[in-house]
């Protein structure tokens, strides 16, 4: 028998919206130490069941007014890591669960959103993680 896909192998990032995210990104670098960059920071670390393979995640305040998080009206928004995109989406349509857009894809991964059962928006990311070993933008260790 092999072994079945993961779905969700990780946060893989905390997006939430402020009045003033160029403030805040510099009061938690200040304060507690965060690397920041125009996007927030990214935290390293390893991977539990590859523990010599480095992973990542997201923290981003976006501004108060973004229309990112919608059509949720929350004032964050949870990414979560996946192993195989597109099988999870066939998974998650088959599931009834209500897929926001098309996967779109970058050289840092692919994306598409989804909501939860309460209007929460959702980002699910398959990671290329290398890119982010190449020590480009805030990275906080």
């Amino acid at each position: 028998m092999s072994n079945p896909k993961k779905r969700v192998t990780g946060i893989g990032g905390i997006f939430f919206k402020t009045q003033n995210p160029d403030l805040i990104k510099k009061w938690y670098q200040t304060h507690l130490g965060l690397q920041t960059d125009q996007y927030g920071t990214c935290f390293e670390w390893r991977q539990a069941d590859e523990g010599k393979k480095k992973g990542f995640s997201q923290w981003s305040p976006f501004e108060q007014k973004t229309t990112y998080f919608q059509p949720s009206n929350k004032e964050f928004m949870i990414n979560y890591r996946v192993e195989d995109l597109e099988w999870m989406v066939t998974k998650l349509r088959e599931e009834g669960v209500t897929i926001l857009d098309e996967i779109e894809t970058f050289d840092y991964g692919k994306f598409v959103h989804i909501m939860d059962p309460e209007g929460n928006k959702i980002e699910l990311w398959e990671p290329v993680d290398d890119v982010f070993d190449s020590g480009v933008g805030g990275r906080t260790k």
